[in-house]
Parts: structure tokens; C-alpha cells; sequence
């Protein structure tokens, strides 16, 4: 299984939280990332989003096909990022745009085995695959995407 973290891209400040919109800078990460994204993306990709502006507004550069996932909201933790995706036994690639601290959380679990509070950069993208080799399931970190490097 593919298992791809996007965290949002920049957003303005204010409230209410949830109708928080991308800055114009958030828009030209969210659209380098997609461009990235769409060159290399699965055949088949699952695109889950937080139901947040932001979070649409970050899946929209890469696709207008998506499933609003309410748990994925900013308060959202690791067991809901879990349960969402179905890794690591799902057959189909899935794409989380979503937000920290979960995002982190997921990436230090899938990495060390345990949760911490790694930070994943605005508009960055986290591609991870699941493997068994001679019998023992392993997690790869397939790349690390920041907006500002693509």
C-alpha cells in the first residue's frame, strides 16, 4: 500500500478555524506539490481531505475528485488517519490532505514505531509504502516533498 500525507498548504490567520483560506502563497505550494504529485502519482489514488477550506482548497490543485472525511479535521489524531486509509492492509494508494499535529504523529509511527511530535512543513508531502520482505512487513519512505524545493 502507497500512503501519502499532505499537510495544507499555507493558510491566512483568523477564525473561524475551519474557513480559514489558502494565501496566495499557499496556492503556488499547493500547485507545485500537485504538479509533482501528478507526474508520479498511483494508478489508483484514494484522495481523502479534512473537511477544512484550506485542506479542499490544497486537494483542489491536485484533483476535484475527493472524499471529505470529517474525522480528518484539525483535531484528528493517528487512530483516525488509521482508520480513514486502512494501512497498511488497504490495496489502494491513498492520499490524506490534512493537518499537524496528526500528520506528524502518523509520520513518526509509520518511521519509529512510536508517536512523536514530528512537524511536517506547510504544503509538504510525505510518500510512504508498505512491504514484506522474507516475512517481515516493513515501512519505506519512498519521498519527502517541501513545496519550497519542486
Amino acid at each position: 500500500m502507497d500512503l501519502l500525507l499532505w499537510r495544507h498548504a499555507e493558510a491566512v490567520d483568523g477564525s473561524p478555524d475551519h474557513a480559514r483560506e489558502l494565501t496566495e502563497r499557499g496556492q503556488r505550494q499547493a500547485q507545485k506539490v500537485a504538479a509533482w504529485l501528478d507526474q508520479r502519482r498511483p494508478k489508483k489514488l484514494r484522495v481523502l481531505v479534512s473537511p477544512t477550506v484550506r485542506t479542499r482548497q490544497t486537494a483542489t490543485a491536485f484533483s476535484d475528485s475527493f472524499e471529505v472525511v470529517p474525522t480528518l479535521g484539525p483535531d484528528g489524531n493517528v487512530a483516525d488517519l488509521l482508520a480513514a486509509t486502512g494501512w497498511p492492509d488497504s490495496g489502494t494508494a491513498c492520499l490524506v490532505v490534512g493537518h499537524q499535529p496528526a500528520l506528524g504523529r502518523m509520520a513518526a509511527l509509520l518511521l519509529s514505531g512510536v508517536e512523536a511530535d514530528w512537524t511536517i512543513k506547510k504544503g509538504a508531502l510525505w510518500w510512504f509504502s508498505n512491504r514484506v520482505r522474507d516475512g517481515e512487513t516493513q515501512t519505506v519512505l519512498r519521498a519527502v516533498i517541501p513545496s519550497d524545493l519542486v
